[in-house]
């Protein structure tokens, strides 16, 4: 069976750090044997088709080749995260928040490399931060931040070390999330 995955690579191309072109990602993916690779944006997300079909131990194993062939390639590591079509369009149908009437910097979504309990953001007073407003999914934490994630104190607090340990998020706004879906639609 054939799949479409997208992979999100974490603090690539950022400030000149970690370069990774994207040209060469695409390289590297089809190297590993994938098809159809395409990226989106210079911020590390590719879309590709392989024979694997759609499990968390599925994306997994991906994320680790990929992961491996970066730090071969490019001498650093990169946390990546692979998640299936299906799963991203999930995600999207699944947000709490109204996105269509809302403007894409005000919509984030951390995808997690694994499921995040709720008692995790316990010590977070939420109404400490409103406007803005978090609410989690399945391996995500969707992100409400009506002045746009650069000016957000509560994005701030949630992307702290020591609240995400054990797990690796990378965040992407509204029109990635639903640019990622329309490009792993089967």
């Amino acid at each position: 069976m054939t799949t479409t995955y997208a992979a999100l690579l974490r603090g690539i191309n950022v400030s000149g750090h970690k370069k990774v072109p994207m040209a060469q990602l695409r390289a590297l993916l089809t190297e590993l044997g994938h098809r159809d690779v395409r990226t989106y944006l210079q911020s590390g997300n590719a879309v590709f088709t392989t024979d694997v079909d759609a499990s968390a131990a599925a994306e997994d194993a991906l994320a680790a080749a990929l992961e491996r062939a970066i730090e071969t390639h490019f001498g650093f590591s990169v946390d990546c995260l692979v998640r299936s079509g299906a799963y991203l369009k999930a995600v999207a149908d699944a947000c709490p928040f109204p996105a269509a009437e809302l403007q894409a910097r005000q919509l984030h979504v951390t995808y997690f490399s694994g499921p995040v309990a709720p008692d995790r953001f316990a010590s977070i007073d939420p109404a400490a931060y409103l406007p803005e407003e978090f609410r989690l999914g399945d391996r995500v934490l969707y992100l409400y931040a009506p002045d746009g994630l650069g000016r957000s104190k509560l994005a701030e607090v949630l992307a702290r070390p020591a609240l995400l340990k054990g797990v690796t998020g990378t965040t992407r706004n509204w029109n990635t999330v639903t640019k990622l879906v329309e490009m792993t639609r089967d």
